[in-house]
């Protein structure tokens, strides 16, 4: 039959690996997600953030290397990790409900009208999760494909971005989340302690 040809729609491994009916694995689509936040602002309910969320990068962590010269090399090891800051765009809504909970949440970090900060992080820092979703909607309930959530989350940069009477565009607010740990919930990955091998039986760099 013809459609046996899909099967061949993907790249030869070779070797071993190589199989018969190999088939294309579906990709996870960058459209099918969702974005909650759990202890952001003060009013409620949250789901109106999520409703109105456009786009938001998922996690990324850089290890800065550590140099140790040794005689006429030198050699490098993984130092401390740093999470980047993550993006993300909403929707301002004419209810004003995602810029009045987005003003809360900066009112929490710092009290603009007093010039009064916050006395520690856990007056003000937030839980986000990520989910990645099957596509099912409605009747059918969405199976999470992949889930991040993101632990220590504060704003650092806010825009409130602009207006222009020659744009059909809704008006969209930019927030830059800084936080101090990410973690997959979903299967195997980062945070799993099943992946962490350590093995102290040798030692060396």
């Amino acid at each position: 039959m013809a459609v046996s040809s899909l099967t061949r729609f993907t790249v030869p491994l070779g070797g071993n690996q190589s199989a018969t009916t190999q088939g294309l694995l579906m990709p996870k689509l960058k459209f099918r997600y969702r974005v909650t936040f759990e202890k952001f602002g003060v009013s409620n309910p949250k789901t109106e953030m999520t409703k109105q969320v456009m786009s938001f990068a998922r996690p990324q962590v850089t290890f800065d290397p550590v140099e140790i010269p040794v005689y006429n090399s030198r050699v490098y090891i993984a130092g401390r990790p740093t999470w980047n800051a993550v993006a993300t765009t909403l929707r301002d809504d004419a209810g004003g409900n995602v810029s009045r909970l987005v003003g809360e949440q900066l009112q929490k970090q710092y009290d603009f009208m007093e010039q009064a900060s916050a006395s520690s992080g856990i007056d003000y820092k937030f839980v986000t999760t990520i989910e990645m979703l099957d596509g099912a909607n409605g009747t059918v309930e969405p199976t999470v494909l992949e889930a991040w959530q993101l632990y220590g989350c504060f704003l650092t940069d806010v825009n409130y971005n602009d207006l222009d009477y020659g744009s059909n565009d809704p008006v969209t607010i930019t927030m830059s989340i800084r936080y101090d740990n990410a973690i997959q919930t979903t299967g195997a990955g980062v945070g799993s302690p099943g992946l962490t091998q350590f093995n102290t039986a040798a030692i060396t760099g």
